[in-house]
Order: structure tokens, then sequence, then C-alpha cells
């Protein structure tokens, strides 16, 4: 067989079998009518010479044959999307601007790493960054205002796409003299609700995150509303009071012993970074180029 006779609508409908759990789920996910999926299947099995869907009156299945052939057709079809994003890069026009909204964690964090990938690969687009609290960055992608955003929070608003590029987890910080820093037992999360902290401003991504977490305790006022981490991470090592913050936005101070890390049980303040962006769900294009940066950044553990 001639590897152009392929045909790629063949290779993703078997993907969405793999995926969808029946040929008639795969037709709809691809947009295609059952026949046409099932023809398309038919003649993919004579090209190959191996039978590749189990058809019964309760579905159709992948056979064993179709089973090992699926993951080349998922890594085939894969290359092939990421190639045409690629090449709908390289199309775009020298005065194309690319405007992101993002969160001030992924903006002081980790977007320079980001943007300087996505530069080398797209030295003609010219970039734009806002950085706002999560909650106005969806807003402003909403409103056509930013072509993509970066947030800290999973409330996304039903009008957005989202995908998830990275992860992060909360963690309480203290002056190094605070009677916490002392202690070998780690804080229990009714005693944390109780202790005024120092606090971003409503509709940070972090805000909200502590918030979800603390929401069945009873919650002492706090101490201060700030407006990014680098005010609070500098208010805690300077004795004003405790924090939660992000382990990017403190490890620099962690590892100089200007801030204390404190264990907290009976809480789980680990959160997930999204990618946010208006309908089309396939998103394509220096946008779609840079969460895929996004993702493998994470993915070689850039961080924690």
């Amino acid at each position: 067989m001639d590897v152009r006779s392929l045909d790629l609508g063949a290779l993703e409908l078997l993907v969405g079998v793999d995926d969808q759990g029946s040929l008639s789920a795969a037709a709809r996910a691809a947009g295609t009518a059952q026949p046409n999926a099932s023809r398309s299947i038919a003649r993919l099995e004579r090209q190959l010479g191996v039978s590749l869907i189990r058809r019964t009156t309760a579905g159709s299945t992948l056979t064993p044959q179709g089973t090992v052939l699926v993951h080349w057709a998922r890594r085939i079809t894969g290359s092939a999307s990421e190639m045409l994003d690629v090449a709908a890069g390289m199309a775009t026009d020298h005065t194309a601007e690319l405007t992101i909204g993002a969160s001030m964690t992924v903006a002081e964090h980790l977007l320079p790493r980001w943007l300087g990938t996505f530069r080398s690969r797209f030295p003609e687009v010219t970039v734009h960054l806002r950085v706002q609290n999560s909650s106005t960055v969806c807003v402003a992608v909403q409103n056509d205002a930013c072509d993509i955003g970066f947030v800290e929070f999973p409330a996304i608003p039903s009008a957005l796409c989202s995908s998830v590029v990275a992860r992060d987890r909360l963690v309480p910080v203290v002056p190094p003299a605070h009677p916490w820093a002392r202690r070998r037992k780690p804080v229990h999360a009714a005693e944390l609700a109780g202790t005024p902290l120092l606090v971003r401003e409503p509709g940070s991504g972090t805000r909200i995150t502590l918030d979800d977490a603390l929401a069945s305790y009873s919650r002492a006022d706090p101490i201060l509303e700030l407006g990014s981490s680098a005010a609070i991470r500098t208010s805690v090592a300077a004795g004003v009071g405790p924090a939660v913050l992000s382990t990017l936005a403190i490890r620099d101070d962690a590892a100089s012993g200007a801030v204390r890390v404190v264990d907290v049980e009976g809480l789980d303040l680990s959160r997930k970074l999204r990618a946010v962006w208006r309908p089309p769900r396939e998103l394509r294009g220096p946008a779609a180029e840079l969460i895929r940066i996004a993702r493998k950044d994470a993915g070689a553990g850039a961080f924690s």
C-alpha cells in the first residue's frame, strides 16, 4: 500500500471510535454521516488488509488489530493537526497581532518563558500582554478585548472554550518568626480559616481557589487585601502576617528563608491553570501554538 493513499479522515474516525466508544459517536463528532463513516472505515480496512472494527448490533468496537493501529493513527492525525497550526502561523501577515490576557501568577512566573519560545517561532507577530486578575481576563476575552487568556480558577464562563495548560498548588506561608514556622504538626484547615490572612483582591484566581477550599469553615476577616502576589509575599516576609500563595510565587523566597512554607491538613489547594478563548472550539494559528508551548513547558517539568 502506498502511504499517499492513506485517508486522514478515516484515521480520524478510527481514533474517534477509540475515544467515543462507537462508530456512530465518532461519526457525529467528526460531522460525518454514519453511512459515509462506515464506507471510509471499510475502505481503510481493505487498504491495510486487516479488520479494524468489530460490528455488532450493540455498536462498533475496535478489534485487537484496530487497538494496535489506532495508536499510530492518533500520532499521524495529531502531527497533521500540528502541521496545519504551524502553517497557519507561517501564513500570518507581518502586521499580525496577538493580544493576551493573563492572571498575575501566570504573567509573572510562566508567561515570560512561554513568550520567549513563541517569539522565536513567530517573530512577525506583535504581542500585547494585559495583566489582570482571572475574572477580568475572562471578561476581556468574552468582550473580544483579548484573543486568548490564561486564568487560575475552574469557573470558566460557558461562553468560552478552555483547556488545561499547567498545574500549580497554593501553600500557606508565614514570616520566619511566626509560631507556625516552629510547629511540627500541620496546621488544620479550620485553624487556617480562622486566622486573619493577607489575601488577594476578589476576582483573583488565588483568592477564589482559597475561598472555595475554605467555604465550609468559619472565616476570619483578612488582615489586608492586596493587588498582587508580590505585594503579599513582601508583606509576609516583613512580618505583617500569614498568607496562602502559589508555589510559583513563593519558590525563591522560601528557598532563601525569607518566608516559611507551612503544611496544612484537611485541604486540597492544588489547581489547574487554563487557557481560555472564544469559540470555535478548535483554535488555530499563533494562539494555538502558544497553548502548545505552555503544555510542553509544563510536561517538561519546568515548575512544580
